[in-house]
């Protein structure tokens, strides 16, 4: 699957790298055929940097193939994750209205292959479709939100509150979550070194909540991602 344009076979919908993205899949097929044109790939090694602090942010990069992690690096050399983005996921935005510098770190967490849209392309583009601004702007409030969330929980809770709030929040995303009574199966999105750094732990540390949790018998921790909940208004009430 590419980013560009192929002039022989006119690519599937879902083929695109902008199909999935929030801010371009309200747009027809021969639109989104058109933001593709503009947009040129990039193949990321497993491991490799994508863009560090100090690196000027002129482009929209949106996922096609592979996973990307976004993190800082406090002055102690410990690493905070901030968010993992995986195909359909995008960075960037901002640089639709400002061209500044990154404060953060993009590492491709497996092979990667990112489309690049770069601003004035962009820009281009509000001009003949403005509801792209209006999308862009309600993903920006997604994730001051998400920012907030991530504010109090490392300034406000302790590690059991982190824990038990962060399985809260995957419950909502959960398939068979609507009766709240059966079990609920989640699926970690991430591993649990890379998670113990989001929720601003250590691994020992996360490590020993969800044992405790199982324990309590509110959890069943099943392989190394997958948990069942077993008791979520118990969870509810240490989140809480």
């Amino acid at each position: 699957m590419k980013c560009n344009h192929s002039s022989d076979n006119k690519p599937d919908e879902y083929k695109l790298c902008v199909s999935g993205v929030p801010i371009f899949n309200h747009l027809s097929f021969d639109e989104m055929q058109k933001v593709v044109q503009s947009a040129h790939s990039k193949n990321y090694l497993k491991g490799e940097m994508i863009f560090q602090p100090g690196d000027l942010t002129e482009q929209l990069l949106i996922i096609h193939t592979g996973r990307v992690k976004i993190y800082r690096v406090s002055e102690l050399g410990k690493e905070q994750l901030l968010r993992i983005l995986e195909p359909g996921d995008f960075i960037g935005e901002l640089s639709l209205f400002t061209s500044d510098t990154s404060a953060n770190y993009a590492e491709a967490m497996s092979n990667t292959e990112i489309c690049v849209i770069h601003r004035k392309d962009l820009q281009g583009m509000l001009v003949t479709h403005p509801e792209i601004s209006l999308k862009v702007l309600e993903e920006i409030g997604k994730r001051l939100k998400e920012a907030e969330m991530t504010i109090e929980r490392l300034s406000l809770q302790d590690a059991e509150k982190r824990v038990a709030s962060y399985l809260i929040e995957q419950i909502s995303s959960a398939t068979n979550s609507e009766d709240g009574i059966a079990p609920i199966t989640i699926v970690l999105p991430m591993s649990k070194k890379d998670l113990s750094s989001y929720i601003g732990t250590t691994q020992e540390t996360l490590s020993r909540r969800l044992t405790t949790f199982q324990e309590r018998g509110w959890i069943k921790q099943s392989g190394q991602r997958n948990i069942i909940i077993l008791n979520k208004e118990e969870l509810a009430n240490i989140a809480h």
